[in-house]
Formats: structure tokens, C-alpha cells, sequence
């Protein structure tokens, strides 16, 4: 009986000294935490990849920390663009950077190029146009319905005329080949200074 317990207590010497032993080692060598780094806009460039290749992972550091971040332009996430642009957005179109980006982007389009064209068309920068305020028309684009008896088209939401310019921009002037201002002014506007300005803004949201 005396060799049972004898035996029994030093089988438990033995599992807490594997125990300790364990603890130890855990200790001298922590288990890496499995996570996907990622790679910041700064890393990305410096390795040499274009805007478009910017694309970043799930990032999994830990059960509490979940994180999903994509570059879509420019080195900024969706959510950066965003705010970007209705930083530039003012009057009428006020907190509207979510409908220009996401339209751009699904086409392909330079988002600051979209807003740079309505900034020169609309005054939309401080006070919009009557036509933005009254027809929803945020590029000067002609058609029907009449906005007011004009030749310029009416539109009957501001998203509608919003997505309705940055269609025809993409169609009618990318679509050709056109995708500088100083390619798309001859198109779009009689003033050779059409395209100085809405440089101008370009760079203006881009700085911003």
C-alpha cells in the first residue's frame, strides 16, 4: 500500500515539475501571436508598387483587434477619400464625398478630377449654383427635362444628377481617351482657362 502511494506522490512531483518546466519555457519563448501585418502606404512605396497594387489584408493581432484596410486611391482607404473630398464639398453638397467616391471608383474615374470639374461648373467650393439648388445639375450638362426652360437637364434627386455627371464624364470623355483636363476642355467648355482652373482644384483636394 505504502509503494501506491509512494508511487502516486511521485507521479505527482513529476506532473508539476513537467508543469513548471512548461511555464518556464513559455516564459523564455512566448508563442507567437498569429497575425497578418500590414503594410502602411509609406512601406508600399518605397517597395516600389503602384496605387492600384496598394492592397492590404485582414489584420488579426488579437481576438479583440479586427482590422480590414484597403488603399483604393491615391495611398488614402475608402474611408480617407471620403472625407478628402467633402472637405472640398460645401453649400448643396455638403457631406456628398461618399457618392462621388464610391461612382468613381466603380468606374475607374479620378474622383479629384469629378470634383474638380463640379467646383469650376457649380462655385459648389462656397455657395452652389441655382441649377445645383433648383435641377440637382452639378456639371452644366445639357438635356431634358428643362431644368427651368433652359437647354441645361434637370434631375430629380442630387445623388440621381451627381451619378448622372460622373457617368457622362466616364463615357463621354474617359471612355475617348480623354482623361486630363487639358485633353477634356476642348469638349467640355469654350475657355481655354476651363482646364487651368480645375487643376487647380485637383491639386487644391489633394493637399487638403
Amino acid at each position: 500500500m505504502n509503494v501506491y502511494k509512494t508511487s502516486f506522490f511521485l507521479s505527482g512531483l513529476f506532473f508539476l515539475y513537467l508543469m513548471l518546466l512548461y511555464s518556464a519555457f513559455q516564459f523564455i519563448f512566448p508563442k507567437e501571436e498569429a497575425y497578418t501585418k500590414v503594410i502602411n502606404k509609406e512601406e508600399y512605396k518605397k517597395m516600389g508598387h503602384t496605387l492600384e497594387q496598394m492592397k492590404v489584408e485582414v489584420l488579426e493581432q488579437s481576438p479583440l483587434a479586427i482590422m480590414n484596410t484597403k488603399i483604393v486611391f491615391d495611398g488614402l482607404t475608402y474611408e480617407e477619400l471620403v472625407q478628402k473630398l467633402n472637405k472640398n464639398l460645401s453649400s448643396t453638397l455638403t457631406g456628398k464625398g461618399n457618392i462621388f467616391a464610391k461612382r468613381c471608383l466603380e468606374l475607374g474615374l479620378d474622383p479629384y478630377l469629378a470634383v474638380a470639374i463640379v467646383l469650376q461648373e457649380t462655385g459648389c467650393k462656397w455657395s452652389c449654383s441655382s441649377m445645383v439648388r433648383n435641377c440637382y445639375n452639378v456639371g452644366g450638362m445639357k438635356g431634358s427635362p428643362s431644368c427651368n426652360g433652359t437647354s441645361y437637364q434637370s434631375f430629380s434627386s442630387l445623388d440621381e444628377g451627381i451619378i448622372a455627371f460622373i457617368d457622362n464624364l466616364y463615357y463621354n470623355y474617359y471612355a475617348e481617351g480623354l482623361i486630363e483636363p487639358e485633353q477634356i476642355n476642348s469638349k467640355y467648355a469654350e475657355s481655354r482657362l476651363w482646364s487651368v482652373n480645375v487643376r487647380r482644384y485637383m491639386q487644391q483636394i489633394k493637399m487638403s
